[in-house]
C-alpha cells in the first residue's frame, strides 16, 4: 500500500497543473500540465515532499454481488481442486476476504485487488481464454479482479456480478478506484437477474 499512501500524500497538495495521479502496485505516475507546473519544479517538490509512508488511506467500501460456480464460474472447481477443498470453502475464503484495490490496468475499469488467501492463490490459465464475459470475477495468484468489459484474458473465473463495472459515458466512468475496500457477497441466480435487470443508478 506504499503506493498508494504516497499517491494520497501527493494528491492533498493540490497542485496546480497536475492534472492526474495514478498509483499502480510499485509505482505512481504524476501527469502534469508542463506550461502551469514544470516538470523541474514539480521534481523538486517530489524531492522535499515529507513523506514517511504511514498516511491513512481514504477509499470507499463497495459491497459487490458474486454468482459463484457453474457457467458463471467455470474455474471454480479447479481452484478448490487446487486448494483441496471443497467449492463451497473456496467461494467462503473468497468472499469473507477485505480487499483492497491497488490500480486500475489491463482495461478500462479492471481493478487489481488483494490480497488473496494463499491457499486459493492460483496461478492464471496457461493459455487465456479468447473472450471472457463482463463481470467475470477471477483469481490471478495473490490478486482478484473484475473484467469490466468482455477481452480476452488468463485469470481464473471463479464468478460473475451484475454489477457494472465501467460506463464509458458517465461524468465518472470507474465505479471502483485505487485505494479503494471491496468486500463480495455471494447470490443466487434469481439475484443476478433481479440486480442486471434494475435500472442504473
Amino acid at each position: 500500500e506504499y503506493a498508494l499512501a504516497f499517491a494520497e500524500t501527493v494528491r492533498i497538495q493540490r497542485w496546480e497543473g497536475v492534472i492526474d495521479i495514478v498509483p499502480a502496485y510499485a509505482s505512481v505516475t504524476i501527469h502534469v500540465d508542463p506550461f502551469r507546473l514544470p516538470v523541474s519544479t514539480l521534481s523538486a517538490r517530489l524531492h522535499d515532499l515529507s513523506y514517511d509512508g504511514k498516511r491513512p488511506l481514504s477509499g470507499l467500501t463497495h459491497r459487490i454481488p458474486v454468482l459463484y460456480g457453474d457457467k458463471w464460474g467455470p474455474d471454480l472447481h479447479d481452484v478448490a481442486a487446487f486448494a483441496r477443498q471443497s467449492p463451497a470453502e473456496t467461494i467462503r475464503l473468497h468472499h469473507k476476504t477485505h480487499y483492497r484495490v491497488y490500480m486500475l490496468g489491463f482495461s478500462p475499469g479492471f481493478p487489481y485487488m488483494g490480497v488473496v488467501p494463499a491457499s486459493i492463490a492460483m496461478p492464471r490459465l496457461p493459455t487465456p481464454r479468447a473472450i471472457v464475459p463482463p463481470g467475470s470475477v477471477g483469481i490471478a495468484e495473490s490478486q482478484t479482479g473484475i473484467y469490466p468489459t468482455a477481452t480476452p484474458g488468463g485469470w481464473r473465473i471463479i464468478g460473475r456480478t451484475p454489477v457494472i463495472l465501467y460506463r464509458p459515458q458517465a461524468s465518472s466512468p470507474f465505479l471502483l478506484s485505487p485505494g479503494d475496500h471491496v468486500q463480495f457477497y455471494p447470490i443466487n441466480a434469481d439475484e443476478f437477474t433481479r440486480i442486471s435487470n434494475a435500472p442504473p443508478t
